[in-house]
């Protein structure tokens, strides 16, 4: 390759490394830790709540409505809130609903009380 042709490829590689004047360069903080489908929660808040009547709200498998329906809090059920997280759309609060038996993650805005963000039992991830 000519020396001239080297010279012309280098410059050309400077330039488009180059940075623009003004522009800021950050770096994103951490991501949002969500639970994954199929991912549960540790026991770590303890406190009861009962649905209201006529309220319903699907149990899901992760912090997220694309994770499966695994039952649902409903109608007077008594739930047991274990911890919360981030996800889709806000928070949400691992559960055991005390009446089928089935645990789940359910958005904070569908529980009495906000779920166990009111209590600050964050689940770690």
């Amino acid at each position: 390759m000519r020396a001239a042709h080297r010279a012309k490829l280098a410059a050309l590689a400077i330039g488009v490394l180059t940075v623009p004047t003004g522009l800021v360069v950050t770096s994103a903080g951490p991501a949002s830790a969500a639970a994954a489908c199929g991912k549960t929660g540790p026991a770590k808040d303890g406190t009861n709540a009962t649905m209201p009547s006529g309220v319903s709200a699907n149990m899901r498998s992760g912090s997220s409505t694309a994770c499966g329906v695994k039952g649902w809090a409903d109608n007077r059920d008594t739930l047991m809130y274990y911890c919360w997280t981030y996800g889709e759309n806000g928070t949400w609060t691992y559960v055991w609903n005390l009446n089928d038996n089935t645990l789940g993650w359910v958005k904070d805005s569908l529980l009495p009380d906000g779920g166990s963000w009111g209590s600050g039992n964050y689940c770690g991830f």
